[in-house]
């Protein structure tokens, strides 16, 4: 199971590195999500509304940070339950939205 998670996590990096370059990943080291810290400018709730329109979940981090606050703007993407194809199509149809301002 090791290596189709990381294999997972692999296609992830490589479909934010080749569709949206400016998004920076965290939290990748175990697990089935990770953090998209988004361009400064960006609002997450908007990206997040907006992807859910593409028929992509994405989540602000706003809703379960402490406070509530939504700087610096970031979203959980999970993909423990995608396959590596399915990750790649879903960030295709959605890197537009992580364009900065």
């Amino acid at each position: 199971m090791r290596a189709v998670y990381a294999g997972k996590r692999r296609a992830l990096i490589d479909a934010l590195a080749r569709h949206a370059p400016e998004v920076e990943l965290r939290g990748l080291a175990a697990g089935f999500h990770a953090v998209a810290r988004l361009p400064e400018g960006l609002d997450e709730r908007t990206v997040a509304a907006a992807a859910r329109e593409r028929a992509i979940g994405l989540y602000p981090v706003s809703d379960v940070r402490a406070g509530g606050g939504d700087h610096p703007p970031d979203l959980l993407l999970g993909f423990g339950n995608l396959s590596e194809a399915a990750i790649g199509r879903g960030i295709a149809a959605i890197a537009d939205l992580f364009a900065a301002p």
